[in-house]
């Protein structure tokens, strides 16, 4: 088998057209996610094949990927446009999942969040999506998903193109640049204005949510998030999230304009 690069080195897997990550107590439900999926017509998330141990099979997503820094096609404005309106379309795909009956008992990894409008990808991220030349044709790595508004999300997933980010690994450009983008994202997803007067509070509560999450989890012994704590990780988001605040007026500006 073939070990795929990515955030877990050395357990993604890949056979042919199958790969194989490890799987948990939410990995049945992200299953019925992506067979819904399947069955609304959105091809362009992986087919689930079940489980093999304590692993998921899932179908490869054919396509090139990208991490930070964002430099090449995936930094491009079609990138990004195409990812926005990809979010949209999964978003638009889940919602008579939460009105059909099997929803109740689905469980998930992150926490739900009312109200349930859409179910979220919950880490829409460059590193996440698949690209054919300079367009995002697929989206992977769902082991985040949970219910929640469509904005928190959207906010997650502007974050993470524009990027807000203050580490220089993962920053691109300066706050011009970062709310042109923003909006681009916005525009190109539909975002209502009344979303987008909130999107940097959002931002904020989104990012200061996942930093929480991270020290619950090292502090109840999971090795990963331990790792986390000791790079520094939460550090950075931090960073971001007082970024965002003394920014947050330029950025909502911008984003209604």
């Amino acid at each position: 088998m073939q070990t795929l690069q990515g955030g877990r080195e050395g357990v993604i897997l890949r056979s042919e057209d199958r790969v194989y990550r490890p799987s948990g107590f939410w990995s049945a439900s992200v299953h019925k996610l992506l067979q819904h999926l399947e069955n609304s017509g959105f091809i362009n998330a992986p087919k689930p094949f079940g489980f093999d141990g304590h692993h998921e099979v899932l179908s490869y997503m054919p396509g090139d990927v990208y991490n930070y820094p964002l430099t090449g096609n995936i930094a491009s404005d079609e990138a990004l446009r195409s990812a926005s309106k990809l979010l949209r379309q999964y978003h638009d795909a889940t919602v008579l999942l939460i009105a059909s009956e099997n929803f109740n008992s689905m469980q998930w990894m992150l926490p739900s969040r009312v109200p349930h409008e859409v179910i979220c990808h919950g880490d829409f991220a460059p590193y996440n999506v698949t690209l054919k030349g300079d367009k995002t044709v697929g989206v992977f790595d769902f082991d985040t998903a949970h219910p929640a508004p469509r904005i928190w999300d959207v906010a997650y997933a502007v974050y993470c193109w524009a990027p807000f980010k203050t580490n220089e690994h993962d920053a691109l450009g300066d706050l011009s640049l970062q709310c042109k983008r923003a909006k681009l994202f916005c525009d190109s997803y539909g975002l209502l204005f009344a979303e987008r007067e909130k999107l940097v509070e959002t931002m904020i509560d989104r990012i200061q949510t996942l930093v929480d999450y991270i020290q619950s989890e090292a502090h109840n012994g999971n090795e990963a998030f331990i790792n986390n704590i000791n790079d520094g990780h939460h550090l950075a988001y931090l960073s971001d999230i007082e970024y965002l605040t003394n920014s947050a007026q330029s950025i909502t500006n911008s984003l209604l304009d």
